[in-house]
């Protein structure tokens, strides 16, 4: 079975000045992956190949489907296909006896794009209810927090090639050591390969960690570190309002523009010290 790559050469032409040059350029990688629950689809999500497994295992941790690794039997790629763009996720018995109603409510054999994992949603009050207490009663120093960015962009691989990817990262606040870094075109689905990662290895709630994500923080990125346990997100650009409501809701420190030399702080501030 072929394996995608995360990224792919294109044809381009460069005009620099009034230069112009024909080149092959280096792109990220978008396909479909359809998450399976036994035979049944659940989902179809457009994202960047890789890391499928722990994407399918975070999905179905954000969507409730599942409350830990535990109701999780296996998640494996389908050995069916040519490309590996299917994951079947099977459940434990008793989970899918347990939460078969729900199964059926939160199967969409709709079209997930990219940018937008939350739309098609049944009911944010369903999501809502899926979301763990946060605890999160750590500390982590302005300077260290202000390293984050430059150290995600570091290990960031596909993006030094392509340009094209969001990323998202867990650090550790006692040391802002990097314990898992994810890639993809989607900010959601690089946030669910982060949780899924965490949720095989059997580590929920996910605490003490920080999520660092590229981009802007919504209340899509939020709900999802939410119900994974983190207490802590951190933006390299704007949050939206929902997702500062979503962190007063709920006691979440979120931040954004963060960067070496400057951050806003919209809620909790206290976890942050100098």
């Amino acid at each position: 079975m072929g394996r995608p790559s995360s990224s792919t050469q294109r044809q381009v032409t460069r005009y620099i000045s009034d230069t112009c040059q024909h080149d092959d350029d280096r792109l990220a990688v978008e396909e479909p992956l359809e998450i399976r629950i036994g035979t049944e689809p659940l989902a179809i999500t457009m994202r960047t190949p890789g890391h499928d497994i722990d994407l399918a295992a975070g999905f179905c941790l954000t969507e409730g489907i599942v409350e830990d690794g535990s109701e999780l039997e296996s998640v494996e790629p389908c050995m069916l296909t040519d490309y590996g763009n299917i994951v079947v996720v099977t459940l434990t018995e008793e989970t899918t006896v347990r939460r078969r109603k729900q199964i059926e409510g939160s199967r969409r054999e709709m079209y997930l794009s990219s940018s937008c994992g939350l739309c098609g949603k049944q009911s944010i009050d369903r999501v809502e209810k899926a979301i763990r207490p946060i605890r999160g009663q750590f500390t982590i120093s302005r300077r260290i927090l202000a390293s984050m960015p430059d150290r995600m962009s570091d290990s960031q691989a596909t993006f030094a090639q392509t340009g094209g990817l969001h990323a998202a990262a867990l650090f550790d606040p006692a040391d802002c050591k990097l314990k898992v870094i994810r890639e993809d075109v989607g900010r959601h689905n690089a946030v669910d390969k982060v949780i899924g990662h965490q949720t095989l290895l059997g580590r929920l709630p996910i605490d003490p960690r920080i999520l660092m994500v590229s981009g802007r923080s919504s209340f899509e990125i939020m709900q999802k570190a939410a119900v994974a346990g983190i207490a802590m997100v951190a933006a390299v650009s704007a949050p939206s309002s929902l997702a500062v409501d979503f962190a007063i809701q709920t006691g979440m420190t979120l931040v954004g523009f963060l960067r070496p030399g400057r951050m806003n702080v919209y809620h909790d501030v206290n976890r942050i010290v100098d």
